[in-house]
């Protein structure tokens, strides 16, 4: 990864820089064969910043004295110089409990990403930073389509979880197999159905994309969607809700999680 532009960490310092959030992993639970819950613990600050959407900063398997960069008053984060071992990347928070100090993210195993690597790796005393967070785009609605990928499960049951009782809706998540289903607390008037690859590995099936193209668009304007799967999954979605659903900019919110082949960096 390389270093955007900035005073290095072993030169003199801007005032202005500040340290990274840090947490420490208390636990680990496997949800699902390939999701890995973890358990972090901070100051209830940092806790209460690190969401929904947070970058983590993610250290070497093993290195229990990373190199952490620090953060510029604009948001802009300042790497060490040469080879620091620290990733950045995107995640939602599961739960988050600022007065108990804890925050709960899902980690999916396939792939072998430094994410992936560390979660898999990941025991009490884990080191592992914030180094920003942001919403999660979403709109209230009186209609709700969510539609994602394993990847996105902790965002669509944040969605899900927030939603107006009284919304209606779709939400459509796509998972290896029946094993891989999760507990989603949703509105009685959302549908939640599940689609299963049964061996296909992720990113190569149409499963998600003919899913929402088989739906007929509802009959109101007072529509949101939510998307959030592999990146070409996620394009074709985009261009369905933009063209025959006909959705506007602020009534839908299309994010590639991850893209098939690469390891996903936050933009």
């Amino acid at each position: 990864m390389s270093s955007p532009a900035g005073p290095p960490l072993d030169g003199p310092l801007d005032d202005g820089l500040r340290a990274v959030d840090v947490l420490t992993v208390a636990a680990v639970t496997d949800v699902t064969p390939s999701v890995r819950r973890v358990l972090l613990t901070g100051h209830p600050d940092a806790v209460a910043a690190a969401g929904p959407t947070v970058n983590l900063l993610v250290p070497r398997v093993g290195d229990a004295e990373p190199s952490w960069p620090r953060i510029q008053r604009d948001g802009r984060i300042v790497w060490p110089q040469g080879s620091h071992g620290v990733a950045l990347r995107s995640y939602t928070a599961r739960r988050q409990d600022p007065a108990a100090g804890e925050i709960e993210i899902d980690f999916v195993l396939h792939g072998d990403g430094p994410a992936a690597a560390w979660a898999a790796a990941a025991a009490p005393g884990s080191l592992l930073a914030v180094a920003g967070a942001a919403s999660l785009a979403e709109r209230p609605a009186g209609w709700l389509l969510l539609a994602g990928d394993e990847t996105a499960l902790p965002a669509i049951s944040r969605l899900l979880a927030g939603a107006d009782p009284g919304t209606t809706g779709v939400a459509i998540l796509e998972v290896a197999g029946p094993e891989e289903e999760q507990p989603l607390a949703a509105p009685p008037g959302i549908a939640v159905h599940w689609l299963h690859r049964n061996g296909t590995p992720p990113g190569e099936g149409t499963l998600l994309v003919d899913a929402v193209a088989a739906l007929e668009p509802p009959a109101t304007d007072d529509v949101f969607a939510w998307v959030g799967a592999e990146s070409a999954a996620v394009r074709a979605i985009r261009a369905d809700l933009r063209g025959r659903w006909g959705l506007g900019r602020a009534q839908h919110h299309a994010i590639g999680y991850w893209r098939r082949g690469r390891a996903m960096a936050p933009a």
